[in-house]
This record gives structure tokens, sequence and C-alpha cells, in this order.
């Protein structure tokens, strides 16, 4: 009698609980919402997201939302304006916290500005400027997934999840990729061989490692701070400086393959594909050093070149291997090469542990720090 009491309280708590939640979705990529909640047997919230003659942003919820916990699903996406994407999720934060909800959450799989982490010439750190605008918006955690760099974590002044689409990844390569035992896991320059060498080690492949590069990386151009000083007006000074040590152009060598990938499968690595031109010459240099498949694998498919679809389809790539933290049904239905794995398992579970109070460790077994 006493076991049927304590099951139908257990039972009743899981309600309550779920009832204690509410899944909203931005503009940017309401399939993945969908996904997200149907997984959590929940539907999404009903949310009204207007944008006004002014192209101003108006957001009402359509929803009680006082005591519960609120989890809003927005990415960086080619497909909106970014800046439209980070307003809406401002917005729709600070629009939770005014209407006295528990919890705030931003599930975020892509973060906009990511990239811009590091100080660069006369730049800005902008991810740092992000976050705490989402901190002051409101937001109480954040949800994501493959940081550019994992220290932006540290921008933010509440708890993030930087959560890792490796493992599915990983599984996709054992499952679609026929003979995948004759693979080498290629990284396309030096700074990401430690990510390579952690899909290497689990997948038990060799290792190689595209060095050198064919064109001219922006940290390398011309921005003004090495033109010469003014000439000074022609008087004594008083010390006379010696002149500073010149500096040499620093060069880099042409593209060349360390590793041996001759009849093999060549899996490149990485945590984005942006610009495509650098993958497609990536994978003729690999074909010509003997590899007879070239395959691109990475957890945000932003493909954002018009023509990056045509390119990808006419070029030695055999395929391109995105999650689904970004939108890719328009470029799948362009590109026969592009394929997609879907990672709203993972996000639904973090989610689900957050709202139950429950330890996140486990969604990081076997994740190793270079992931």
């Amino acid at each position: 009698m006493h076991t049927a009491h304590s099951a139908c309280t257990h039972h009743h708590s899981l309600t309550m609980d779920r009832r204690g939640m509410v899944v909203f979705s931005g503009t940017s990529h309401p399939e993945l919402a969908e996904l997200v909640a149907n997984r959590l047997s929940q539907q999404v919230g009903k949310c009204e997201i207007i944008y006004g003659s002014g192209r101003e942003i108006k957001v009402n919820l359509m929803e009680s939302i006082r005591g519960k916990d609120v989890f809003i699903i927005q990415t960086g996406t080619p497909t909106v304006s970014v800046n439209n994407v980070i307003m809406e999720m401002l917005i729709m934060s600070y629009a939770c916290k005014t209407a006295a909800a528990k919890r705030i959450v931003g599930v975020i799989p892509y973060l906009p500005y990511s990239r811009q982490s590091k100080m660069k010439k006369r730049g800005a750190i902008v991810s740092k400027l992000l976050a705490t605008m989402l901190c002051r918006a409101g937001m109480t955690h954040v949800i994501t997934m493959d940081l550019h760099q994992k220290e932006i974590q540290g921008f933010f002044d509440i708890p993030v999840d930087n959560l890792r689409a490796s493992p599915f990844l990983i599984q996709f390569i054992q499952e679609k990729i026929p003979d995948y035992r004759n693979a080498v896991i290629v990284a396309r320059n030096p700074s990401q061989a430690r990510r390579a060498t952690s899909f290497a080690e689990r997948l038990r492949l060799g290792l190689a490692v595209i060095h050198g590069e064919g064109r001219r990386v922006e940290e390398e151009q011309d921005d003004g701070r090495y033109s010469p000083p003014p000439p000074s007006p022609q008087k004594s000074k008083p010390l006379e400086l010696d002149p500073l040590p010149a500096m040499k152009a620093k060069e880099k060598p042409p593209m060349t393959v360390v590793g041996d990938v001759g009849g093999r499968i060549a899996i490149i690595v990485e945590d984005m594909i942006d610009v495509v031109d650098s993958f497609v010459t990536a994978a003729e240099v690999l074909k010509e050093r003997g590899a007879y498949k070239v395959y691109v694998m990475c957890t945000h498919g932003l493909m954002s070149q018009a023509e990056a679809n045509a390119m990808i389809e006419n070029s030695d790539l055999d395929g391109v291997i995105v999650t689904n933290t970004i939108p890719h049904s328009a470029n799948q239905s362009q590109c026969n090469k592009i394929f997609k794995v879907d990672i709203s398992l993972l996000i639904s579970e973090a989610m689900r542990r957050i709202h139950h109070g429950e330890s996140m460790s486990y969604l990081f077994r076997n994740i190793s720090m270079d992931d």
C-alpha cells in the first residue's frame, strides 16, 4: 500500500515538473525547437514575434510563465540576420524576466560572434559584450554546443554548459562511412590538430595534418600599424634612440600534408565550416596525395557563401557532414553531398537535467578537453 502511494506521488511530481517547463522558440530554427519539444513531450510555447514597420522587434508571450523554467531556443544562422537573432533573444529573455519566470535558460546551439573572442588589432572582444548583454537581459543559464573557443564560457557570469557533438559525429563515421577503418583523420591546419587527435584516438585511426596556407590570412593584412613614423621637424634631439629591429614578414610554405593519406579515406575534422574555398582546396591537396575519398565533418555548417552548395557539389569532396545546430533543409535540397546529424537528443536531455536539477556530467562522459 505504501509503495503504491509513493509511486503515485512520484508520478504526480513528474507531471507537475513537466508543467513547470516552457519551451519558446525564436525565428532562427523552429525545426530544432519542434524536435526538442517533442522529445520532452512538450508543445513549443505560444510566443508572438512581430517585426514592426520600422523593423523594430516586438515580443508577446501568449501564456503564463510565472514561476516556471523557461527555455529559449535560438541559434546563429546565415538565413536570418545575426543581429536580429540576438535582439529577439534579448527581448524574449527580458520579457520572461518581467513576467516572473523562475529560471530563464538560453539554448543557443551556435553562439553568434563566437569567432570574435580575442583582441585583434584595434577591434573588440564582441563575445564578451554579447555574454554581458545576455546576462543583463535576465538569462540564468546557457546551453550551447562546441564553442569556437572554450574560454568564452568565462565571459558569462552565469553557468554555461558547452555540450559536445563529437559522440554523434563519431557514431556517423562508424555507421554510415563504409570501410571507415581504412580512414585517416585530417586536421586542416596545425591549430586543429588537438581536436583531430581526439577523434583519431577514439576511432583508433591514423592522423594527418595539412600544413601551409594557400591565401593571405586576415591577421597578416596591412592595417597601418607598420607604416613608418611621420617625418619629424629638423631639430636637435636630446636623446637619439636606435631604430627598432626590422621584423621579417611571416611566410607560410605551400600546402603540404604531414602524414600518409595514400589509398585512404580522409576525414577532415573542424568545429565549423563557413568559407567553403579552403575545404575545397584541402580536398584537392588530399586527392593529389592519394586519398580516394574526402569527407568534411563539423558541428556548425554555416556555409554563408551564396554559391557554397554549388562549390561543394562540383568539388573533390565526397561528403560534408554537419549537425542541425543550424538549419540545413535548403542546403540539402540543393546539394546531394551534405549530410545532417540530429543532435536534438543531446539538447533535450541537457534541458531535462537542468529542469530536474540532475547532474550534467553524464553528458560529458568519455569527452576529452580537446574536443
